[in-house]
């Protein structure tokens, strides 16, 4: 058995704009923060004298800061989608969901 509401939403134009959207960027995201932590990994296993390389006169080595970038980068890039899903990717919703409601 189908819901009608539901066959009206998946028809929507905007619900196949909002999938496509959410689906791009979601693939996107994944595919960046895949390349940044396994290039950060392979960097680990098969250039371990650059990354044991001192900053300075400390102890602190350049595996520490990347180590950090990965972190960061981490942050950046889900507060890139929450953002998107608060302005662009709800609005789509409530506008289908209101269509749909007709």
């Amino acid at each position: 058995m189908s819901d009608p509401i539901v066959d009206k939403i998946k028809r929507d134009p905007k619900y196949l704009e909002l999938r496509k959207k959410r689906n791009g960027l979601g693939v996107l995201l994944t595919v960046l923060m895949l390349v940044v932590y396994y290039g950060y990994v392979s960097l680990i296993a098969f250039n371990k004298a650059f990354l044991a390389q001192p900053l300075g006169d400390g102890v602190t080595t350049i595996g520490i800061p990347i180590g950090f970038g990965v972190i960061i980068f981490t942050i950046v890039i889900t507060g890139i989608y929450v953002r998107r899903a608060n302005s662009e990717f709800d609005a789509l919703t409530k506008d289908i969901l209101k269509d749909a409601s007709k």
